[in-house]
């Protein structure tokens, strides 16, 4: 299958790009470096011209109340170009609970883009995705403090990188969803107590206390950002520290 790779050299895109070559797919990875641009729309036609299929992994570059003018614009570029090229399946990478969290601007900015794909011409996919494990260092730098660290207890299920990659590349090459997969970590930690892990782990010997309004995570109600229902991923955390 030949698959154009929106996004592709980022840290999900690139991942992705190796395993469907490696399965003997024909995957190009496309972003801004390569003269693609999702907002103006320079680039896009060529990009999916003659593509099966589209994998949108793009993002906005603020988590602020300007990202969901990035998705809109984003969204209705490709979604054209797409459409026009005979596109036939298109996927697009999502946060599992995204819709749970309206207080989050980001979010709803995923949600937003989650419903114009649905609504648009094309067959689809969405993957929804808990938290990388990747991201753990920013989080744990948003609220430091000299020798604390401060952080709520949200329940936070963390999935590597690699395996949100594989997960996304095996409905890249599947039929159209047209709905939603969610992806999951193996295991559920409240965020405090993953901040404990890390820092431990690093011998870093900052102190992480529990803090019910710290970070960008505190206005999350509950446990709707972890789906023990979802396809999990085999990696641990542990053994990613590792």
């Amino acid at each position: 299958m030949k698959i154009a790779v929106i996004g592709g050299t980022g840290l999900i895109g690139s991942q992705v790009v190796k395993d469907l070559n490696a399965a003997g797919h024909q995957a190009v990875p496309h972003s801004k470096s390569t003269g693609v641009d999702v907002i103006s729309g320079e680039g896009l036609d060529q990009a999916v011209a003659g593509a099966d299929v589209v994998v949108n992994l793009t993002n906005s570059p603020t988590f602020d109340e300007a990202s969901p003018a990035f998705f809109q614009t984003s969204m209705d570029n490709l979604l054209a170009a797409a459409h026009k090229g005979g596109v036939g399946h298109f996927v697009v990478l999502s946060i599992v609970g995204a819709d749970q969290v309206p207080e989050l601007d980001y979010y709803k900015a995923k949600v937003l883009q989650e419903k114009l794909l649905a609504a648009g011409p094309v067959p689809y996919s969405i993957v929804r995705a808990t938290q990388f494990m990747e991201f753990m260092d920013a989080v744990l730098s948003w609220t430091a403090d000299g020798d604390t660290v401060r952080l709520p207890a949200t329940p936070i299920q963390p999935i590597a990188s690699k395996d949100v990659a594989d997960a996304v590349a095996q409905v890249a090459v599947g039929a159209p969803l047209n709905g939603i997969r969610n992806i999951a970590g193996p295991e559920i930690f409240s965020l405090d107590e993953l901040g404990r892990i890390t820092l431990s782990h690093k011998g870093d010997n900052r102190t992480v206390v529990t803090d019910p309004a710290a970070g960008m995570f505190a206005v999350v109600k509950g446990d709707v950002l972890t789906d023990k229902n979802a396809q999990l991923a085999p990696t641990r955390y542990t053994d990613w520290l590792s």
